[in-house]
């Protein structure tokens, strides 16, 4: 299951697509039965677990709300830890890139950290949309992201050669492995670049703690937006950036 280089290059378009309609659930807001207000992942997930009499409805919201903030929390620091030795130019290059094997900072856990940040903060944010919406945007976006994976590694594997394999061999790819990991390397990390470029997952994650004890799932999605909004802002400007450097150079 691998990702043709055009689902690769525009992937951010794919997964906001993806977003748009987890949030939007237009099969749930037009037709014969149309709602309006439909019931969000967060209530349902409380009340299914209330329904089973070993928690109370507010103390079944307080774990479910728990376990989202952990997930956002947890998804934000993977993407700065991984992007921090990665580089943000190849995080955000529209082409697959091959250098040398990347086994440093949690490239020496597990060979996919971005894309677990990934996923960690898509479950988080989806407690926020409407039930079916929820179920739609993880399956799609994890049928993605497994695609993504196939084909990046595929590449690498062409690219690099026995290096790759070796790595692949030694490395898990979703699911660190517990013990020391490979040796540390010499690569040093880049935390500022990398926090400029995870702007996205560390607002969301800082709204999710701080906001997320109020349960209320529109002011977290105003959050969310804004955080996305940014991000995209940062985007835009370090682009320039490079652009205006890449010039006078």
């Amino acid at each position: 299951m691998r990702a043709t280089r055009f689902e690769f290059r525009f992937r951010v378009a794919i997964i906001c697509a993806l977003y748009f309609l987890g949030f939007f659930a237009p099969w749930e807001r037009f037709g014969a039965g149309a709602n309006a207000n439909p019931v969000r992942l967060w209530s349902w997930l409380a009340l299914t677990v209330a329904r089973t009499n070993l928690l109370s409805v507010g103390n079944a919201y307080f774990l479910v709300t728990v376990v989202a903030v952990v997930l956002a929390v947890v998804g934000a620091v993977l993407r700065i830890w991984g992007t921090a030795y990665l580089g943000h130019f190849v995080m955000r290059n529209p082409a697959m890139q091959a250098g040398a094997v990347m086994a440093s900072g949690p490239y020496r856990y597990l060979r996919n950290p971005l894309y677990v940040g990934m996923v960690l903060n898509s479950i988080a944010v989806s407690v926020l949309m409407p039930t079916t919406g929820a179920l739609f945007f993880l399956a799609g976006f994890t049928v993605f992201t497994l695609r993504l994976i196939g084909g990046e590694e595929a590449f690498l594997t062409g690219e690099l050669g026995a290096a790759y394999l070796d790595y692949r061999k030694a490395v898990p790819s979703l699911v660190p492995r517990l013990g020391l990991g490979l040796p540390a390397s010499t690569v040093q990390p880049r935390w500022v670049q990398s926090l400029l470029a995870e702007i996205y997952p560390v607002g969301t994650a800082v709204c999710f703690a701080a906001l997320a004890w109020s349960y209320d799932a529109n002011l977290l999605s105003r959050c969310v937006i804004v955080c996305f909004g940014a991000s995209l802002v940062v985007r835009a400007f370090t682009g320039s950036l490079k652009v205006e450097a890449a010039s006078t150079s």
